[in-house]
């Protein structure tokens, strides 16, 4: 009975033992980096909030001016600011026109890329091409601008005509975003092929489909989520450039679907009122706001798209 009971105090003592062993100790350190990591993203959120509150603030500022009427802000087509005149459908036209086009540009493109790379380059290939994407995506976006102005322009003149295309219009600016943004196009969408599993492709082989048919009917699709993230992502970005178009597009708020004429975006709008002799607290320098909240809002709601489809498309897939 003795030799009983010392085995059964014994085992307690180690059940004890296991059980101490296994409480979270404390570690100062990661403590610490938890609380800066807390610290990071409650200033990223603070940060969205403090945007939006002074974009919120300023743009009811500009529509109560009685000269100012929500109606005709978002059905005018007429933007004049010292004529009252705030119909802000030609700067939304022009945007979507040149993210358009630059969409027409990058978005075939960057995945045509992204697919080689992904299916097709040999490895010395992939380091090879990888780079330069990376230099193209690090080239300052003013000088994007200038080669719009000073390269693209005059390339459209000489193939399409003089008289067909303006010295500034949407087509250069278009073009031109589109080449900037398909470093990310292609970067996000090489990812996401990257990381379809090897046996769906495998599977696909063993069945006797070609690289082509497995890249197009296989690994696309199970990718579909991914890309589907790149595109709106490099949409949001085309939507928010400013110095290509401010400097290749125009400064006229023209309501025109004509790429070859100038037109002025509103990011372009927003960079040319700021930098001028613009007082403070005028109706003028409050509309650079309300510009912004609809830009704000626009890119909102593509994000918000975009987390419904790659919601949608993961689950397919999962």
């Amino acid at each position: 009975m003795a030799i009983a009971a010392e085995t059964v105090s014994a085992s307690g003592r180690a059940r004890a033992e296991v059980r101490a062993s296994l409480r979270r100790r404390s570690r100062p350190t990661e403590s610490v980096i938890q609380g800066l990591l807390f610290l990071c993203g409650a200033i990223s959120i603070l940060t969205t909030i403090g945007i939006v509150f002074v974009l919120t603030r300023e743009s009811l500022r500009f529509f109560a001016d009685p000269d100012v009427s929500v109606w005709k802000f978002l059905t005018g087509t007429t933007w004049q600011p010292h004529l009252k005149q705030f119909g802000i459908l030609p700067l939304v036209n022009a945007t979507l026109g040149t993210s358009a086009i630059a969409m027409v540009v990058a978005l075939p493109l960057g995945l045509a890329v992204a697919i080689y790379l992904s299916e097709y380059a040999s490895s010395p290939m992939r380091n090879a091409l990888k780079p330069v994407l990376e230099v193209l995506a690090g080239i300052p976006t003013v000088v994007f601008g200038y080669f719009a102005l000073m390269f693209m322009t005059p390339l459209l003149r000489l193939v399409l005509g003089a008289d067909l295309v303006s010295g500034y219009n949407m087509a250069s600016a278009g073009i031109v975003i589109g080449i900037l943004i398909l470093p990310l196009v292609t970067s996000m969408s090489e990812d996401a092929l990257h990381a379809v599993p090897r046996s769906l492709r495998e599977a696909s082989f063993a069945l006797g489909a070609t690289r082509l048919e497995t890249s197009m009917h296989v690994v696309l699709p199970a990718a579909l989520s991914g890309i589907a993230a790149a595109f709106i992502l490099a949409i949001s970005r085309a939507i928010g450039e400013t110095m290509v178009v401010a400097i290749a597009s125009g400064a006229s708020p023209n309501l025109t679907f004509n790429p070859f004429q100038p037109a002025e975006t509103m990011t372009g709008h927003i960079a040319r009122i700021s930098s001028g002799d613009l007082s403070f607290n005028t109706i003028d320098y409050d509309s650079i706001f309300a510009i912004g909240l609809m830009l704000f809002l626009m890119t909102l709601g593509l994000n918000a798209v975009s987390q419904r489809i790659v919601r949608r498309f993961r689950e397919q897939y999962e």
